[in-house]
């Protein structure tokens, strides 16, 4: 048994639950589930605990700071410590290339402000030497981002949570004036969470520098994984796509800080713009544009 705490937001399904039984295969002494629905955390905390895995469900929703506090409050009164924390819990848009103001606001909002959230009232219980891992895309990569300003900003050295609340700001403030430039972008989807997961990637970077104590906290692309987000589309089941996290959670060199992780366990350059991103089966792909169209 490995003698570790782990928590994993947005675990009832998908990439989180894969997480969550993967860390549990391997041993971890003990993984708290966390999910906004009651219902669906429960069960699924009953189905991995039916293979005899100490599993613990615990409601949180990393939008409502209530709910954030609550579970801190929980974690002080039983003396909990923290050495794995994986920050999955996110959303997709509304429409697949149509921008609304609100659903952007809204995705922004769980996608990034809710680690934040997580930050503010659950980083105090990390253990020296813990690892925390934030759950990206290669979305979020900032090869998808076409604008120079926004592109030299995001990667100087000296990055600043202002820099990315001002990032977040443009780009919001574009798509409620209309005056939004999709020349601006590689990528041409669901661009809120794009944004969402390109400020998640560069905060990342700011977070590490200033966590200390041995703590490491890096972002990673888990794939194209087949997931209700996807509506099953994709290339890798949450199982496979789960490899990678908990690579990161146990097996990586501890010395891996502020790194832009990707699904096969390699480091990528966050900030090299030239990146080319050609692993996307197009057959998978295109079933993902038609099943996600059809959503709308």
């Amino acid at each position: 048994m490995i003698q570790k705490v782990a928590i994993v937001t947005g675990a009832n399904g998908g990439l989180g639950y894969g997480i969550v039984n993967g860390l549990c295969k391997r041993g971890v002494k003990k993984v708290y589930l966390t999910a906004r629905d009651e219902k669906r955390g429960l069960n699924a905390v009953d189905k991995l605990n039916r293979e005899n895995y100490n599993t613990v469900f615990h409601q949180l929703d990393i939008t409502d700071e209530v709910s954030v506090k609550k579970f801190a409050d929980y974690i002080k009164i039983e003396r909990i410590t923290i050495d794995i924390l994986v920050n999955n819990a996110a959303v997709i848009c509304k429409n697949l290339t149509v921008i609304d103001y609100e659903d952007a606001k809204r995705v922004i909002n769980v996608n990034f402000y809710g680690v934040l959230n997580v930050e503010k009232y659950l980083y105090r219980f990390l253990n020296n030497d813990a690892r925390v891992i934030n759950i990206c895309s290669d979305t979020g990569h900032l090869s998808q981002l076409r604008n120079k300003f926004w592109v030299e900003k995001l990667s100087k050295e000296d990055l600043t949570f202002n820099d990315i609340e001002e990032f977040i700001t443009w780009f919001l403030n574009s798509v409620k004036s209309n005056t939004l430039r999709m020349e601006d972008f590689r990528w041409k989807y669901y661009l809120p969470y794009a944004i969402s997961k390109m400020a998640l990637c560069a905060y990342t970077r700011v977070q590490q520098k200033h966590i200390g104590r041995g703590i490491s906290i890096n972002s990673l692309h888990p794939g194209f994984v087949k997931t209700p987000m996807t509506k099953g589309t994709g290339m890798l089941s949450p199982e496979e796509a789960s490899d990678a996290p908990i690579f990161l959670a146990l097996d990586a060199d501890q010395s891996v800080k502020g790194k832009y992780i990707w699904f096969d366990k390699s480091e990528k350059d966050w900030a090299n713009t030239s990146l080319v991103f050609d692993y996307v089966d197009l057959n998978a792909f295109n079933e993902f544009l038609n099943k996600m169209n059809n959503k709308q």
